[in-house]
């Protein structure tokens, strides 16, 4: 077994190792070893994905048997294209974030439990987007939320801290359970909860080598249910419309780090787990049949009006946390249109256009926001408020911080060469290749709506005067940090005709790779327990004929 798959399999044993050492470093009673311990464990995530990315374009997907055990029987972590590119992207962003807590140290009161949960996010992120395991998904579901319904609530002497986190928790235990019924419902019908097994399983005109065996009604509907409450629970992870509504309290009432990382990689794992379902599992002409086009417009319709919803409710925000958090939802839409794409059936060249548009959103967003908040604690920290009336001219005091945000937006809005403009137009393309030119208009329209809400921070910020100024900061190597997020958001834009390539495998390891994601699945299966798992699958599919 070689370096790359053996850091794939410590990653997040390494990381819960590392946050179950911070406390205990408490009794140390060292900040600085906490502290250490948090940056060694997001500097390991960084070095892991990065051999993770490098084996997968090398070699194609990779897989990981824990414990030993195959595919269906244990619990694996297969990683392609797709997965590999949002795991390095979260890994490097997660490092970003772990360093600026450093510069923000002075709100933590307790740092131990806030490292603690901060790296039980980021294990929790790599568990949902590196897993092989509809159950492990579950699992690493609920690893994410915890961590995340504590930070929320991390400054617990704040009323509205409480009350969001608790909005945020409700809910979302109501929507893991909903996932675990789903799960429950994929074993009852297909007998494996293994995304490769399931991918075989509900393709019907594989597992009987002939383009004639059908669906049996039962699981058709059984998997349509299935789908159906999944997807309630992704979209709600990535606060798409009508799921949205606790994501503009979360956001602004967590502290800047958490914001970041809130609305820069924890909704990324909404996004992905729709993709894997409904391209890895359910794709063309599997079970979900005719259901599956349904299912794809309705979450493109949704992406729409969650687009314009959050574009509109940026306009009349004056804490400039809850205005960065409507614009997630706003970016969340555009993402989902991209990747919901697959309905255009019969244009395989127009769903990988917009596909790796959306995938390149993802990234695009991700970098953009999480730097974007972060900026604005800068801002916040200056004045000693979230309101836009007391940050009034602040920016003028920080340059770098300043020009960082206003390269964000530019780079939200879809300005050349930031790599925002690349999403955009390559959701757009594949669209245009369908022959819909309602779509790209739709875009316009989103980012042409988003411009007020941008331009109202901007004003705030820059141009206008009367603020609050408590002091200026000391530790203003903060802003080369920021600096440095935005020139990657510069660099990926010039750079973009070398690294489409890239963006145009993820998109083919959806579109298309169903069937090298499975195989690596079934090849990893000895050919005795393969034959059990066949005939198991041969007994739920019971009157089909081969």
């Amino acid at each position: 077994m070689d370096l790359a798959l053996n850091l794939l399999g410590l990653l997040t044993p390494v990381l819960i190792i590392h946050a179950f050492a911070i406390p205990i470093a408490k009794i140390v009673g060292s900040r600085k070893l906490q502290y250490a311990l948090a940056l060694s464990a997001s500097l390991f995530g960084v070095l892991s994905t990065t051999m993770v990315l490098d084996k997968v374009y090398r070699e194609g997907p990779i897989i990981y048997l824990y414990g030993g055990w195959p595919p269906h029987f244990g619990i694996v972590y297969e990683v392609d294209s797709l997965n590999a590119l949002i795991g390095l992207l979260t890994a490097w962003i997660m490092l970003a974030i772990v360093v600026y807590s450093y510069w923000y140290r002075h709100h933590l009161d307790d740092p131990t439990w806030y490292y603690t949960l901060l790296i039980g996010l980021e294990t929790g992120i790599i568990g949902c987007l590196y897993t092989g395991d509809a159950f492990n998904l579950f699992v690493m579901i609920e690893v994410l939320s915890i961590s995340a319904y504590g930070l929320v609530a991390y400054h617990r002497d704040r009323a509205e801290a409480i009350e969001a986190a608790a909005k945020y928790a409700l809910i979302g235990a109501v929507a893991t359970t909903f996932y675990f019924t789903a799960v429950v419902l994929l074993y009852a019908g297909y007998g494996s909860v293994n995304m490769g097994v399931l991918a075989y399983a509900t393709r019907p005109w594989l597992l009987f080598s002939s383009p004639l065996a059908r669906v049996p009604d039962t699981l058709k509907y059984l998997s349509l249910l299935s789908i159906a409450l999944s997807l309630w629970v992704f979209t709600y992870k990535s606060a798409l419309f009508p799921n949205h509504f606790w994501l503009p309290d979360a956001h602004p009432e967590a502290p800047t780090p958490v914001s970041a990382a809130l609305s820069g990689l924890v909704v990324n794992v909404g996004v992905y787990a729709t993709a894997r379902f409904l391209y890895t599992i359910f794709g063309e002409n599997s079970a979900l049949g005719e259901y599956r086009s349904i299912v794809m417009f309705a979450l493109f319709l949704l992406g729409v009006v969650s687009g314009f919803i959050g574009a509109l409710m940026m306009m009349k925000q004056d804490d400039i946390k809850r205005l960065l958090a409507y614009s997630t939802i706003s970016h969340m839409g555009i993402a989902y249109m991209g990747i919901s794409a697959g309905f255009l059936t019969g244009n395989d060249t127009a769903v990988k256009y917009a596909v790796a548009g959306g995938v390149i959103h993802v990234v695009a967003h991700s970098i953009a926001k999480s730097m974007l908040f972060m900026a604005s604690g800068v801002f916040i920290d200056a004045a000693g408020s979230r309101n836009l009336d007391d940050i009034k001219g602040v920016g003028r005091h920080y340059p770098l911080a300043s020009a960082s945000m206003i390269l964000g937006f530019l780079s939200l809005a879809g300005f050349i060469p930031l790599i925002g403009f690349y999403s955009k137009r390559y959701i757009a393309q594949g669209y245009l290749n369908a022959g819909s030119a309602l779509v790209p208009v739709l875009l316009i329209a989103i980012s042409a709506l988003s411009l007020p809400g941008y331009l109202k921070v901007v004003s705030a910020v820059l141009f206008s005067t009367g603020g609050k100024q408590t002091g200026l900061i000391k530790e203003k190597w903060i802003e080369y940090l920021l600096f440095g997020m935005t020139l990657s958001l510069i660099a990926l834009g010039v750079v973009f005709q070398y690294t489409w390539s890239i963006y145009e495998s993820a998109s083919n390891a959806l579109v298309n790779g169903y069937n090298v994601y499975l195989e690596r699945t079934l090849e990893n299966i000895p050919p005795d327990l393969k034959g059990f798992i066949y005939n198991e699958l041969i007994r739920a599919y019971a009157g089909v004929k081969p």
